[in-house]
């Protein structure tokens, strides 16, 4: 893997991609940050050595290097998922670019549906916690161990520090967040009702198909990271109806403002 880090990092080194920060992936129907970033260069996935291209037709597929309130950083618009036929050693490579070419913290979005039926769609949920039923780990691999600590501690994956941050901004910008675990799934399936039920019963709050192979991997390199969701859903089993994924898409765009404010905001006080 390292001689296909090293090309992928003299690639974006020549494009001038040099020293960022900030690491920040936008998940489904969240790309309005980028109208906040001072863009001075951008690459498609496809141009990149060895990274994986997105598929997923509301997913951009461009990594941009730019100037967000001050900072450098680097932005994936758009994700991998291992429904879309990658291992999580793909979906995972673009964190480990990211931190080879500097970052130091990494903030990841998301949509997810609401466990919790405190919860409603159109709200922020934050992340302190995550349950992984993807059926395997981003750092099975032969060879992981020269890349980092073989096993790595998960006692407290999001930084602490940040997510009081969070916190703080969000009262002071009456932004409703909550607090909670997200479970990821694979999918591209969404759940039935049995299975909203176990989730709950798990200890579940939000539930997903992305972020936790990121968040892992993440710890794995030793960089601070969290993670909002941006419910779009709200998953009562008892009054299951179908899920239009437009509407989906949709609510996650009403609902990105705010998650905005709170990226801005925070990036700010780094």
């Amino acid at each position: 893997m390292m001689k296909y880090i090293n090309e992928t990092i003299e690639y974006l080194q020549k494009k001038g991609f040099e020293n960022p920060e900030i690491g920040i992936i936008l998940g489904t129907g969240l790309g309005q940050l980028i109208d906040a970033v001072e863009i001075l260069h951008e690459v498609s996935y496809n141009h990149i050595p060895n990274f994986p291209t997105a598929t997923v037709e509301f997913h951009k597929g461009k990594l941009i290097y730019g100037i967000i309130e001050g900072k450098k950083a680097i932005i994936m618009q758009g994700r991998f998922h291992i429904y879309e036929g990658y291992s999580l050693q793909d979906v995972t490579y673009p964190v480990r670019i990211m931190e080879k070419l500097g970052i130091h913290t990494l903030l990841v979005s998301n949509a997810s549906g609401a466990i919790n039926l405190n919860f409603k769609k159109g709200e922020l949920m934050l992340i302190e916690d995550h349950i992984n039923l993807q059926g395997s780990s981003p750092l099975a691999f032969k060879g992981v161990e020269h890349l980092g600590e073989r096993f790595t501690d998960m006692s407290a994956p999001y930084d602490a520090e940040i997510n009081d941050k969070f916190e703080q901004i969000a009262k002071t910008h009456n932004i409703t967040l909550h607090k909670g675990v997200y479970a990821s799934v694979v999918g591209p399936q969404l759940e039935t009702r049995a299975e909203y039920r176990m989730l709950k019963i798990i200890g579940a709050d939000a539930v997903g198909m992305s972020t936790v192979p990121e968040i892992i991997v993440a710890n794995h390199l030793k960089l601070k990271v969290a993670a909002v969701s941006v419910l779009t859903d709200e998953c009562d089993p008892s009054n299951l109806k179908p899920v239009d994924i437009s509407e989906i898409i949709a609510m996650a765009e009403k609902a990105e403002p705010d998650m905005i404010v709170l990226f801005k905001e925070l990036i700010k006080s780094l």
